[in-house]
């Protein structure tokens, strides 16, 4: 199962006059772990395809903002 949030720590300068942020995430869409289209993926109804932005299950990948998912 791939992880579709990676995290890295970034080099923190001594005269960096900001508060230092130690870890930074960032988010992976699924399409990177699809390395072809499999036969008889799970698809959405054409109206919720419509809201969600894909017609395949697999693709679909919400965007939570990282004060959202710090809430959690």
């Amino acid at each position: 199962m791939p992880t579709y949030y990676k995290s890295y720590k970034p080099y923190i300068s001594p005269f960096d006059p900001c508060p230092p942020i130690k870890v930074k995430t960032f988010s992976t869409p699924p399409n990177l772990y699809i390395d072809f289209q499999p036969p008889n993926l799970p698809q959405f109804t054409p109206q919720e395809a419509l809201r969600k932005g894909t017609l395949w299950q697999p693709l679909y990948d919400p965007y939570f903002s990282p004060y959202e998912r710090a809430k959690e």
